[in-house]
């Protein structure tokens, strides 16, 4: 199974021969793993790997109900995801980017952001939609003080798991994903920047049981996401596309506003009202002063960062903009004039030029039509 075409050979574990031959290789060692489930001495062990673990099954009304727990054994699940996310990111890459880069003839600083923005478009939109189902079917939208109230939680459905797992892995293989994907080193600080915050945020979400108040700010961010590299992909296929970030600002500002909401009210408030206070390792509480305060500076710190950088680049871009507009005043004004072409625009645009020529120099001469100095075009 072939990922990449090979115009050319390279040593065995040379590094070329890893960066072309990644996805064989683990897709490999994923087939490894699934051939164990065959074997009865190797199943319990392959099965560390391909389902998440400490299961628990509890009685209730509605019958036998199944919840999961975390603890190290995670690990060896998340390896396992993270592998098939490898997988995954070279199919994407392959069979759909690479088609698109060969139509559209970027330069190599776009490709890099076109294959970046491609890959986390995709991820953003499936993340998302699970996500969001994921908040339906387990009612935390229509029972907002569901994500503070019964505080830990530490009980998880097997699909809130299996989403934080995901994550996870998807996170952690975004790291060698650099070095596979040979991105330029003035991009790497920038996107590790990025890839330490998600880690950080759904680590801690994950590890203190706010799994339920995660869900929905990565829900929240990943649909802001979403909008931004959707933007930025129409802005590579046609730079006429801008309409698509002015959306996706606004969206960004509602979407830091939203975030410290819900983190003062979940955090700040709920957890603070709740009874179980204390620090107990054992039933997953860390419903402590010290623990919350923690988390809304982390999060408070993260979102005016993020909002510190939104506004230096707005006001950059307005400046650059007003920069432009005032060049393109000084050579219309200066600028010699061009010889006619057969463009009809090109025509039009040498008629107003002669015709303000001619108002400057006799204006008694010229008959203007009514209304002309307020509706001419340079």
């Amino acid at each position: 199974m072939a990922f990449r075409r090979r115009n050319k050979s390279y040593p065995f574990f040379s590094q070329e021969f890893l960066i072309q031959n990644h996805a064989d290789i683990v897709f490999s060692l994923v087939i490894f793993i699934l051939i164990g489930l065959m074997f009865e001495a190797t199943a319990k062990t392959a099965i560390l790997f391909i389902q998440p673990q400490y299961n628990i099954t509890t009685l209730s009304q509605e019958g036998e109900v199944t919840t999961y727990q975390y603890g190290w054994k995670d690990c060896a699940t998340i390896l396992f995801y993270f592998f098939i996310t490898l997988i995954l990111h070279a199919v994407v890459q392959e069979y759909l980017l690479d088609k698109v880069n060969r139509r559209l003839h970027l330069s190599k600083s776009k490709n890099t952001k076109f294959n970046e923005s491609g890959q986390l478009c995709v991820f953003h939109l499936v993340s998302s939609v699970w996500s969001f189902y994921i908040l339906i079917t387990e009612g935390y939208l229509l029972h907002p003080s569901s994500l503070w109230e019964n505080y830990p939680h530490t009980h998880l459905r097997f699909q809130v798991k299996l989403f934080y797992l995901t994550q996870l892995a998807y996170w952690l293989h975004a790291l060698p994903e650099l070095y596979f994907q040979k991105v330029r080193k003035e991009e790497i600080p920038r996107q590790l920047q990025y890839i330490s915050l998600y880690l950080l945020h759904i680590s801690a979400a994950y590890l203190l049981n706010l799994s339920r108040v995660g869900l929905v700010l990565v829900f929240l961010q990943y649909v802001s996401e979403l909008g931004f590299h959707i933007a930025r992909l129409l802005y590579f296929t046609d730079e006429s596309h801008q309409k698509m970030f002015d959306l996706w600002a606004v969206s960004f500002v509602f979407t830091r506003m939203a975030t410290l909401t819900l983190m003062f009210l979940a955090v700040g408030f709920g957890l603070a009202r709740a009874e179980n206070q204390g620090l107990d390792l054992e039933m997953g509480n860390f419903n402590t002063v010290l623990i919350r305060m923690t988390v809304l500076l982390l999060v408070c710190l993260t979102q005016s960062w993020l909002l510190w950088k939104f506004i230096r680049f707005q006001l950059r871009r307005w400046r650059e903009f007003r920069h432009e507009q005032a060049v393109r005043k000084k050579g219309n004004t200066k600028q010699p004039l061009r010889p006619l072409k057969r463009d009809s625009r090109e025509f039009c645009h040498l008629c107003c030029i002669l015709m303000n020529c001619l108002i400057l120099t006799s204006p008694s001469r010229v008959s203007l039509p009514a209304g002309y100095h307020e509706n001419r075009v340079l």
